[in-house]
């Protein structure tokens, strides 16, 4: 666990401030994410329900009364036949088929939008998403429920979907229902009620329809009616009653949150300076983090973006020159090691906010992957101090690293993963790279651990490590912590697949107990037998690695000019960072 700063205040939300979701306000919520969720998960259930009925029907239950009579209910339809009827049942079940349903629910949802002098968006959401998800369970029914249609004469052609539900009675049902429901409720005068009722009698006369023509049994057209009538209590329960409205967020709502947040937030002392890779930090998510820190307390934070040629380095430096009292850095690894390199011994906290594809050091420290969930429980976490590596070469001025360095295959993965590929896959894209290298051949190099004696090894890569874990949770370097003080050598050379195989287990069973110098310095001897071996792990104060050849090498995950030589050393305590109170 990072060292604590008790000295140092901590950063906190006022309790007036605190907010249950970072980045969020009521000024920029429309309920649909919580609605759509309770939609969602009943809608499940409604499936399963008409489901477990279908098979019910079908199996145990159809040799009970009255499914048995079903058969002549059917045939008495067909011996009152006439030419009148038929055209009447022609008009009726075609208020239920998919072209008209479609029709009417597009139109009206129009209407609603677009006649109103407000619009109308939470009844003409109820109406589609009640007509559309009595679509879809009727679809899983079908899929589900294996009916044969009544052995009568049939006065429609057979779809290929099963007799059980009635298709045209559930959606009549969802359709005509919904537009009773807003007739009731949301309109005014005597007729309302008399309008409703004649609604809610087309459904019935669709039903009846569908059984006078030969297409459904009686349980068929009344699976159709519970369906509809289902989707109408679920979707109207939380879109009409629930409170949750889907209207559109007004065009100043982050102003109006940003105020709000201001006015109920008890102020931090100090200045605030963000600096932001706007590669991968867009406006929007620019605002949410705004609001944070007003919700947070802190007041009027000035944003900066990184360039090409200035990945944080310089705003950092800028910003402890300007008398800031927190920094907060919103980018990749590569923007928080340059921001890191400036800020380390200056005393002046960081707030780490993960936006790149790798974002190592946010997963080592507990923070969330969201941006706006990690500025929170940054600022409502404490002062803590972390170690930084230093890290130099040929060709490659003195810089410090936040996560991890290297030469070999995993700098040349780095170097063949391209910025389309991180764009459209993520860290994915790393593994893709990954594997095209794995032809690289193996290198030799000369390792001196904090003064002792030279060792010789072959390996595929190695890595100088401040943290362990890597995408996914996996421990790569099981062993190394960004507070104890010393930095971490992983050698990896498997030979052929078992050594593959072999280091894969290693990785996976976590072995973490790295050869440590003692009060001396002493490493085991030069001669030492590491044949066979595919990771071997060291702890050291001061590294001295050089290649027999030049190496691919990268930094944070950056790559860097290939070279023959890499120095680290640690820098313990370099870095403060705010982080989760009780994190790691």
């Amino acid at each position: 666990m990072p060292t604590a700063l008790p000295e140092r205040p901590v950063h906190r939300t006022a309790e007036n401030g605190a907010v249950s979701r970072p980045g969020r306000s009521p000024a920029l919520s429309s309920g649909r994410g919580a609605a759509a969720v309770r939609i969602g998960a009943l809608t499940i259930c409604q499936a399963a329900l008409m489901v477990g009925l279908g098979l019910l029907i079908t199996g145990p239950a159809g040799g009970i009364y009255p499914l048995t009579i079903e058969d002549r209910v059917n045939e008495g339809f067909e011996q009152m036949r006439s030419a009148a009827l038929s055209d009447a049942s022609l008009f009726a079940s075609e208020a239920g088929n998919t072209a008209t349903v479609v029709i009417i629910t597009a139109l009206t949802c129009l209407g609603l939008i677009l006649i109103p002098r407000l619009p109308r968006w939470r009844e003409a959401v109820f109406l589609a998403v009640s007509v559309s998800l009595q679509a879809l369970v009727f679809l899983v029914i079908t899929v589900s429920v294996d009916r044969d249609r009544p052995d009568v004469e049939r006065l429609d052609p057979s779809p290929p979907t099963a007799s059980y539900t009635s298709g045209h009675t559930g959606a009549a049902t969802a359709l005509y229902g919904g537009l009773a429901v807003l007739v009731l409720s949301r309109i005014r005068g005597p007729w309302r009620k008399a309008v409703g009722v004649l609604l809610l009698l087309v459904p019935l006369l669709v039903a009846v329809a569908r059984l006078y023509r030969g297409m459904h049994h009686p349980t068929d057209v009344l699976g159709g009616l519970l369906n509809g009538s289902l989707s109408l209590l679920i979707v109207g329960r939380n879109l009409l009653t629930g409170g949750a409205s889907p209207a559109p967020v007004p065009a100043n709502a982050m102003e109006v949150a940003l105020k709000a947040a201001e006015d109920r937030s008890e102020r931090v002392p100090g200045h605030t300076v963000v600096i932001v890779n706007p590669t991968v930090t867009d406006d929007a998510e620019r605002d949410r983090l705004r609001l944070v820190l007003e919700q947070h307390g802190h007041h009027a934070a000035e944003f900066v973006s990184t360039t090409a040629d200035d990945p944080g380095g310089g705003q950092a430096t800028a910003a402890v020159g300007a008398g800031a009292s927190l920094v907060v850095v919103c980018g990749g690894d590569g923007t928080v090691r340059a921001t890191a390199d400036a800020l380390a011994g200056t005393g002046v906290p960081l707030a780490v906010v993960p936006c790149g594809t790798g974002n190592l050091l946010a997963r080592n420290l507990g923070l969330p992957l969201k941006p706006a969930d990690a500025l929170a429980a940054a600022l409502s976490g404490d002062a803590r101090r972390i170690d930084l590596g230093r890290i130099e070469g040929d060709s490659l001025p003195a810089t410090r690293f936040t996560a991890m360095s290297g030469a070999g295959l995993d700098a040349a993965m780095l170097a063949n993963t391209g910025d389309r590929a991180k764009s459209a896959l993520g860290w994915p894209a790393y593994v893709v790279a990954g594997i095209s290298s794995l032809r690289a051949p193996r290198m030799s190099v000369s390792i001196r651990l904090d003064g002792g004696p030279v060792l010789h090894r072959t390996a595929r890569m190695v890595l100088l490590a401040n943290i362990g874990r890597v995408q996914g949770g996996a421990a790569l370097v099981p062993a190394a912590e960004a507070d104890d003080g010393l930095l971490d050598l992983a050698v990896f050379d498997p030979h052929g697949p078992t050594g593959w195989l072999r280091a894969v287990g290693i990785l996976l069973r976590g072995r973490s107990k790295p050869s440590r110098p003692s009060a001396q310095g002493s490493f085991p001897p030069a001669d030492g037998d590491s044949t066979g071996t595919p990771v071997e792990y060291f702890g050291f104060r001061r590294a001295e690695l050089r290649f027999a050849s030049e190496q691919p090498r990268e930094i944070d995950g950056d790559p860097v000019r290939p070279g023959r030589l890499l120095v680290a050393e640690v820098e313990p305590g370099a870095l403060t960072v705010l982080l989760p109170s009780g994190g790691e």
